[in-house]
C-alpha cells in the first residue's frame, strides 16, 4: 500500500506550507536587497530560536539530542537547512525570486534521480508520470527566464546546488532513526545553521553592516521570516517530509514556485508570460499524481 496520502489536517496543513513559503520568495528578496544575506538570515534564526525553545518546551519534550544521534543529526541539519539555506540567500541575491524559486523546486526531479541512484526506488507509474509533468512545468517556467538565468551562472548554480541538498536531505529526513520529535529536529537544524550563516556574515559582509538604512519592508521581511517561516512552515515542512515519500513530498509543494512567481510579479513587478499558466496547469497535475488516491479496481475484493 502506498503510503503517499494524505488526511484532511495534512492536506490543510500542505495548503498553508504551500501559501507561507510561495509568498515568502518576494518578501525575501525585498530583505536581501537591503540586508546582506546571511547577516539577513542569521537575525530571522536568531529570533526564532527562542520561540522554537518555547514551543519544545511547552509540548513537554526533551530538547536534548544523544550523542549517538549526534552525526545524524548534523547530517540531516546540514542538507535541509545549511546547505539550503547559504545557497538560497545567495542566489536569490543574484536572480529574480520568481527565477530563484523555480530553480529551487526543481528538488522532487533531484530527489527521484538520487532515490534510484542511492536508495535503488523503482518510482511507480504514477509518481513517474508526476515527476515528468513536473519536469515539463519547470521548463517551460525557465524557458521565457533562459536569457536572464543564463546571464547570472552563478545565480543559477547556487539554486540547483540548493534543489540538490534539499533533495537529500529529504531523504535523510525519511529515513531517519534519530528519536526526536519534528520540532527538536527543527530547534538543531535552526541551531546549526545559525552557526554557519553567523560565520559566514562576520566573515564576508561586516563592511555592509548599515542598520541606518534598514527600512519598513525589510524589517517585515525579517520579522515574517523569523516568526512565520521557522516558527509555522518550517515545521509543516518537517512534518510532511516525515508522511510522504521523498519524490512525492517534493512534488506536493509544487504550487510554491507558482505563488511565488505571481507573488514576485505584484510585489516586485516581474513580469509573467504565457508559459506560466501552461506551468501551473502541470504542476497540478503532477501534485493530483502523487497525492490523489487511485480508484479501487472493479470487482476487488
Amino acid at each position: 500500500m502506498s503510503t503517499d496520502r494524505l488526511s484532511g489536517r495534512e492536506l490543510g496543513g500542505l495548503v498553508l506550507l504551500t501559501v507561507l513559503w510561495g509568498i515568502n520568495w518576494p518578501i525575501m528578496k525585498t530583505g536581501v536587497s537591503v540586508i546582506a544575506p546571511m547577516t539577513f538570515r542569521s537575525i530571522t534564526m536568531l529570533l526564532a530560536l527562542p520561540m522554537l525553545w518555547w514551543m519544545i518546551r511547552a509540548a513537554g519534550e526533551p530538547i536534548r539530542i544523544a550523542r549517538e544521534h549526534w552525526a545524524e543529526m548534523l547530517f540531516i541539519a546540514l542538507f535541509n537547512l545549511v546547505i539550503w539555506y547559504v545557497c538560497v540567500m545567495y542566489g536569490v541575491s543574484l536572480l529574480s525570486s520568481g527565477r530563484a524559486a523555480i530553480l529551487g523546486y526543481t528538488m522532487p526531479i533531484w530527489a527521484a534521480v538520487l532515490g534510484m541512484i542511492l536508495y535503488r526506488e523503482r518510482p511507480g507509474v504514477r509518481l513517474a508520470v508526476g515527476v515528468l509533468a513536473a519536469a515539463g512545468g519547470v521548463a517551460l517556467l525557465m524557458a521565457s527566464e533562459l536569457s536572464a538565468i543564463s546571464g547570472s551562472p552563478g545565480g543559477t548554480a547556487l539554486m540547483l546546488c540548493a534543489a540538490g541538498a534539499w533533495a537529500y536531505g529529504t531523504h535523510l529526513t525519511r529515513r531517519r532513526r534519530l528519536p526526536a520529535s519534528i520540532k527538536v529536529i527543527t530547534f538543531w537544524s535552526v541551531v546549526l545553521a545559525l552557526l554557519v550563516c553567523s560565520a559566514l556574515a562576520l566573515v564576508t559582509e561586516r563592511d555592509r553592516w548599515q542598520p541606518a538604512a534598514i527600512n519598513a519592508p525589510a524589517v517585515f521581511a525579517l520579522l515574517y521570516n523569523s516568526f512565520v517561516v521557522f516558527g509555522v512552515a518550517q515545521l509543516l515542512w518537517f512534518r510532511l517530509a516525515s508522511t510522504l515519500s521523498p519524490v512525492a513530498s517534493g512534488l506536493s509543494v509544487l504550487m510554491i514556485p507558482v505563488i511565488g512567481l505571481f507573488s514576485g510579479a505584484w510585489v516586485l513587478n516581474e513580469p509573467l508570460h504565457w508559459q506560466d499558466g501552461a506551468a501551473l496547469a502541470c504542476v497540478v497535475f503532477a501534485i493530483a499524481m502523487v497525492l490523489l488516491p487511485t480508484r479501487a479496481r472493479a470487482g476487488s475484493a
